[in-house]
């Protein structure tokens, strides 16, 4: 591994200047005995926390802890440690749309050798010709499936087992990368930029609402396939600057290349966000496979969202099947200027259990607040103690008095949650999170570490 990217020192943790410490975090995370990289969850801090709590790779062994600035080395420090607990520490940005020798790879590229052409797929499935009735098929939706196929071998990686991932410093990025946690348990996901899991190849569904929809693949984050015991903490995750707005109509419809930003589905379970910043996306956070129980979700999806900032975001934050997710102590803001069509913020799916309580809406004057809540077949949501642009707002209420009779919903008195950590007023958490979110850290590496381990 170059120099350049090999970080001389001792391993510390430093906020940037004017920054305020976690408010909320285990003190003794905070002192420079317990690097970043070396820290775990806090007993109590959420859903994560549960049961034997989630550590990710704090007790790796040194020749299992790694330093990585490209996608191969990336992979290769998962392959080496396997389950084994590991540390991996990003430096720079890595970027997933790369070739194995490093070399930048384009939807071009990617497109090479299927056939796939957008100008012949638009041709191909014009409604004008092609109708509005049926899915595609024929050559060029073949194409463009094998076309996809090799952007996804490309740019999936799966976070194994017993692994803590911190960016080195708050200017460590991942993109164009869809990351997965898939059936994996215990792990950390902390200080790090996860930018544009673009999707090349989207595809034209004509029948997708009375006006047909383009959609794509790939989430930033996947937690998938009954992962459990993961902590996301002071991480962005944003489409920038490649935003969905920048591109083009086709059929009167957005080409949409972005997905979710991180999901939490197929029986996943015992899952913290915290201190995240979620910035200029659309649908951004789906926990819940579908309305079916084949999935394996009932009894699962149990999620703490809390001291996280969602700016300029569409919808899903969250939107929840099943699941027992708690939302507390978020700032969610809306700016006159976001590309980004608001929609609503907390959605009620079917079987849906979602506590949100003391988080803050910064809405502007056009975006009622009877909109925070969207209803996708639940019955029922507990609100508590939410601030809408500073005043105390009863949500639930916002909503029903909106709402026709059919879509009524009633305070969930399911469940209390229990694994939290200090709850602040609602009026207090804009200031609160101001410049505690994100990527904020230092994590020290030793002179002439490397791919293969420090030494």
């Amino acid at each position: 591994m170059s120099a350049a990217i090999a970080v001389a020192g001792t391993l510390i943790i430093s906020a940037p200047a004017g920054a305020s410490p976690n408010p909320v975090a285990d003190p003794a995370a905070q002192t420079s005995q317990t690097p970043l990289e070396r820290q775990v969850l806090g007993q109590g801090n959420g859903w994560a926390s549960e049961g034997t709590g989630t550590t990710g790779g704090a007790a790796a062994e040194e020749t299992n802890v790694y330093d990585v600035g490209t996608k191969a080395e990336l992979m290769a420090a998962f392959a080496a440690a396997g389950t084994q607990p590991k540390i991996v520490r990003v430096h720079g940005t890595i970027d997933a749309n790369t070739a194995a020798d490093g070399s930048k790879l384009t939807c071009e590229n990617y497109a090479e050798g299927t056939g796939y052409s957008l100008e012949q797929y638009l041709q191909a499935f014009d409604p004008a010709t092609y109708g509005r009735t049926q899915e595609p098929s024929g050559p060029q939706e073949t194409a463009r499936r094998a076309a996809a196929t090799k952007q996804a071998r490309n740019i999936r990686i799966d976070i194994p087992s017993n692994t803590t991932i911190v960016g080195a410093t708050p200017e460590s990025t991942i993109t164009g990368a869809a990351l997965r946690i898939n059936g994996a348990t215990n792990v950390i996901f902390r200080n790090l930029t996860v930018r544009d899991a673009h999707d090349c190849f989207p595809s034209w569904d004509p029948t997708d609402g009375a006006e047909g929809n383009w959609n794509s693949e790939y989430d930033m984050l996947q937690v998938i396939n009954k992962a459990t015991h993961v902590w996301i903490d002071h991480s962005t995750f944003t489409d920038a600057p490649n935003l969905d707005s920048n591109q083009p109509l086709h059929f009167g419809r957005p080409f949409q290349v972005h997905d979710g930003a991180v999901d939490v589905t197929n029986g996943s379970d015992l899952v913290t966000m915290s201190f995240n910043r979620f910035a200029d996306h659309d649908k951004l956070l789906l926990i819940g496979s579908t309305d079916s129980p084949t999935r394996g979700d009932p009894g699962k999806l149990r999620v703490t969202i809390h001291h996280n900032v969602f700016e300029n975001v569409g919808q899903r934050a969250p939107r929840v099947r099943f699941g027992q997710v708690d939302v507390y102590n978020n700032h969610f803001l809306v700016t006159g200027d976001s590309t980004i069509p608001y929609g609503y913020t907390l959605g009620a799916g079917f079987d849906s259990h979602l506590y949100a309580e003391a988080n803050a809406f910064t809405l502007p004057a056009d975006i009622d607040p009877a909109s925070i809540i969207g209803r996708y077949k639940g019955t029922a949501i507990t609100t508590i103690g939410n601030a809408v642009n500073g005043q105390i707002t009863d949500l639930l209420a916002e909503y029903n008095a909106a709402a026709t009779p059919e879509n009524q919903l009633v305070t969930d008195t399911s469940w209390t949650p229990s694994f939290r950590t200090q709850v602040h007023p609602a009026q207090s958490v804009p200031a609160l999170l101001q410049n505690t979110t994100g990527p904020i850290f230092t994590a020290g590496a030793t002179a002439g570490s490397a791919a293969g381990g420090t030494n």
